[in-house]
């Protein structure tokens, strides 16, 4: 080999090394920024989801939730201390909410929490303080004992299905799929049939089927 083909190829052979370098350095810097970008969605997801629950005011969820229970007595009746007026929307149901939220600052979207609301409720927990209670300086009359006794009368049943809805308003609801894309998911793979072995077992109320 001569001088200049010896120079040449360690020439090459430098080149090569330094293409080397560089690929491993795009391809570690693209992972990089890949797994950023994968924890700011999942950041950003969290924070909509958080959004989300903060933006549902408690009227408004306290409005479905009587779309839904209707046997849940509403304790709309109190006057304003400001305009002297009766609030329809300052329920029984938007209270509870706000005492749950605002008051002891419980998470909207956990079951236990909304159990242990109740619990205060029911008087086996913290005891509801009726200075902090909601309405109190809104309202003419605070509504408190008498939130606590509807809440009282309520069987298990009921504040179950309270908690239950709650939760599900509260809580995102996944995005459905095309329907399409779920068929072809859920349709089954082609199976080649495999012949009969022998005669089958019979099974249970197969001699109903002989029956004249």
């Amino acid at each position: 080999m001569t001088r200049k083909n010896f120079q040449h190829h360690n020439y090459l052979a430098y080149l090569q090394s330094k293409i080397r370098l560089l690929l491993i350095f795009l391809l570690s810097l693209g992972l990089i920024f890949w797994g950023g970008q994968v924890k700011f969605n999942q950041e950003i997801g969290w924070k909509l989801q958080s959004v989300n629950s903060q933006t549902l005011r408690p009227e408004n969820a306290a409005e479905m939730v009587y779309d839904q229970l209707t046997y849940l007595p509403k304790e709309n009746q109190y006057r304003r201390q400001d305009t002297d007026q009766i609030d329809p929307k300052h329920t029984l149901i938007s209270r509870l909410i706000r005492y749950h939220q605002d008051v002891k600052r419980r998470s909207p979207q956990v079951r236990l929490d909304w159990k242990v609301t109740l619990a205060d409720y029911l008087g086996v927990n913290e005891t509801i303080k009726d200075n902090r209670y909601p309405g109190n300086s809104t309202l003419q009359t605070n509504p408190m004992e008498t939130d606590v006794a509807a809440i009282q009368q309520l069987n298990r049943r009921q504040r179950q299905e309270l908690v239950d809805l709650l939760v599900s308003l509260y809580t995102p609801q996944p995005k459905k799929k095309p329907l399409q894309e779920t068929l072809t998911e859920s349709a089954p793979e082609p199976s080649t049939p495999r012949p009969p072995i022998g005669p089958g077992l019979s099974q249970p109320g197969d001699a109903q089927l002989l029956a004249p």
